[in-house]
């Protein structure tokens, strides 16, 4: 049988294509929830993912940004957290950092991961106690041990605040996809990373396992791990990095970040 890291990588490959035939083509768009925007593109992946993943393991549960939320997902020791198109900003004005991100989640941490950019086929692979590779070879989080002159992803703002800049970060830029902004903390391409409050599990899930594998940390501004596949699927401000840079940055973070 297939392994759960192959069927990810496969159904992000397989996913990627879809996408990728919208991508610049002006796809219907529309408004949902929270004025976030939503394309065909993002049900096209979302129900193709939906079928190759669910019948595969049909005793997995499923939590998808472009699904329904249904709650039988809390009863599953196995849950698949899917965001079809990450950076749907992103992806709808033609730019190339957005991606499909898959993991499975079990017992509320992620154990196995795959984040694809396919404008740039760039695959993210992680497992638990297996490490984490991009286009198979192995990646590791920035070996930097001091924050001046680290390269910091997050909201442009963050970065401005004079506590940040008196320590010497250098913004990196703002990247739309939040689960390619993580993933670029796991091969060291970004040194730190932070998120505002109210990111989703489908955000978080695939990349936080792939920092980890990759040697670094995601947690909130306390210092917690995510938990995954409650309820409530929003999380507090977080920030992500080697611990050597994440210790100092997040008690600045807690008096910035709002």
């Amino acid at each position: 049988m297939t392994s759960d890291l192959e069927l990810l990588e496969q159904a992000a490959r397989e996913a990627g294509d879809i996408a990728l035939r919208y991508f610049r083509r002006d796809p219907k768009r529309w408004t949902k929830e929270g004025d976030s925007p939503v394309s065909e593109a993002d049900i096209a992946v979302d129900r193709h993912l939906h079928d190759m993943l669910t019948s595969s393991r049909p005793d997995y549960g499923w939590l998808s940004e472009e699904t329904r939320d249904n709650e039988k997902r809390l009863s599953r020791s196995r849950v698949f957290i899917v965001d079809p198109i990450d950076g749907t900003r992103a992806f709808l004005a033609g730019t190339d950092e957005w991606t499909v991100a898959i993991a499975v989640v079990e017992r509320g941490r992620p154990v196995y991961a795959a984040v694809y950019r396919p404008a740039g086929d760039e695959m993210y692979l992680g497992a638990l106690g297996k490490g984490a590779t991009l286009n198979g070879q192995r990646i590791r989080v920035s070996a930097r041990q001091d924050l001046s002159g680290a390269r910091f992803a997050g909201p442009k703002s963050v970065s401005k605040h004079a506590e940040i800049t008196e320590r010497g970060v250098v913004y990196a830029g703002y990247i739309p996809s939040l689960a390619y902004r993580l993933a670029m903390v796991s091969d060291g391409r970004i040194d730190i990373a932070s998120a505002r409050g109210r990111a989703c599990d489908w955000d978080l899930a695939a990349s936080d396992l792939l920092v980890q594998e990759a040697g670094g940390c995601l947690t909130d501004l306390e210092g917690a791990a995510a938990i995954y596949n409650k309820p409530d699927v929003r999380h507090k401000a977080l920030v992500a990095g080697p611990s050597a840079l994440v210790d100092p940055l997040r008690p600045i973070l807690k008096s910035v970040i709002r």
